[in-house]
């Protein structure tokens, strides 16, 4: 399981029991929850703008969410990814230097070990840094070419490759 994306759907959640809260007469919490706090405080004494913005911005809310974390991530020094931004920037000049390699390189590895890898094994068997490692894996678990899954035992983020 990822973490984010579980800390992402649970903001979801809360900023739309927030939203429901404000047609009780506390419009704009969901806003000032997402630090939309101007927004926030003027829904809050406007009844949501006469409920007519409070409604409106049930299809707001995941934009909103997404934009906290992505401030959230910046503000950590992290790239969308979760990758350091320091790192991130090293990891993608490397990357268009050997092209593919290292996604090859990690497909091996995998093949090797029966479809499964971790970051430290991609690491191991590559000789990358662990930042170009992950932010592969990742790129290639946006594209579903991988699974993303927790080990039962150790709790490592585990890579599953179903088409080895």
């Amino acid at each position: 399981m990822n973490p984010e994306n579980n800390q992402h759907k649970d903001r979801l959640l809360i900023s739309y029991i927030l939203c429901a809260v404000g047609f009780f007469g506390l419009g704009g919490l969901h806003r000032l929850y997402n630090g939309k706090i101007g927004t926030g405080l003027l829904w809050l004494c406007t009844g949501g703008l006469l409920y007519i913005g409070q409604i409106v911005d049930l299809l707001f809310i995941p934009g909103m969410v997404d934009e906290f974390d992505h401030k959230l991530r910046i503000k950590a020094g992290l790239s969308p990814l979760g990758v350091p931004l320091n790192q991130a920037v090293v990891a993608s000049q490397v990357r268009r230097t050997t092209g593919n390699q290292l996604m090859v390189e990690l497909i091996e590895a995998a093949e090797n070990k029966g479809g499964s890898l971790t970051v430290t094994q991609g690491v191991k068997a590559t000789g990358a840094s662990f930042a170009e490692v992950e932010a592969t894996l990742k790129e290639m678990f946006k594209s579903g070419y991988v699974k993303i899954d927790n080990d039962p035992i150790t709790g490592a983020v585990t890579y599953h490759f179903h088409e080895l």
